[in-house]
């Protein structure tokens, strides 16, 4: 696309501090990182989110994450939260699908989601519907 700031870093029409390249998929530093060392792995074509990539795809996103969270731990981190947001309501804010791979430093301030109790049966109810979805 060629409005997409992730397709045009792809194409080095803009600059990225890059940390990873294979045929497929592109890893740079996050402009904006929750720790230092905040990567983004994408694809090099353009998908709008997980759900828009084929299975290999997705694949080769995720095997491409994994080595990079591997070089991260390797230079210092303590751990590694590896997120992909889908939707603006999950929070994506390019809409060029990407994994988040971002290094944690113990205590580091960054924080994560709180979770929420099921009501009732909700949690069978809704295990159910999923399992159903699953079902073509």
């Amino acid at each position: 696309m060629e409005s997409c700031i992730f397709c045009k870093i792809v194409k080095g029409e803009l600059p990225s501090s890059k940390v990873y390249e294979d045929v497929d998929v592109f890893a740079f530093l996050d402009i904006k990182p929750v720790n230092p060392g905040h990567t983004l792995v994408i694809p090099k074509k353009h998908y709008v989110n997980v759900h828009d990539m084929p299975d290999e795809m997705v694949g080769k996103v995720a095997i491409a994450a994994k080595k990079v969270a591997d070089a991260i731990l390797k230079i210092g981190a303590k751990g590694v939260n590896i997120g992909t947001n889908n939707g603006k309501d999950a929070g994506q804010v390019v809409f060029h699908a990407h994994t988040h791979v971002m290094p944690r430093y113990g205590n580091d301030k960054f924080s994560l989601w709180v979770g929420k109790e099921y009501d009732g049966d909700e949690r069978q109810e809704v295990a159910e519907k999923i399992r159903q979805s699953l079902n073509p």
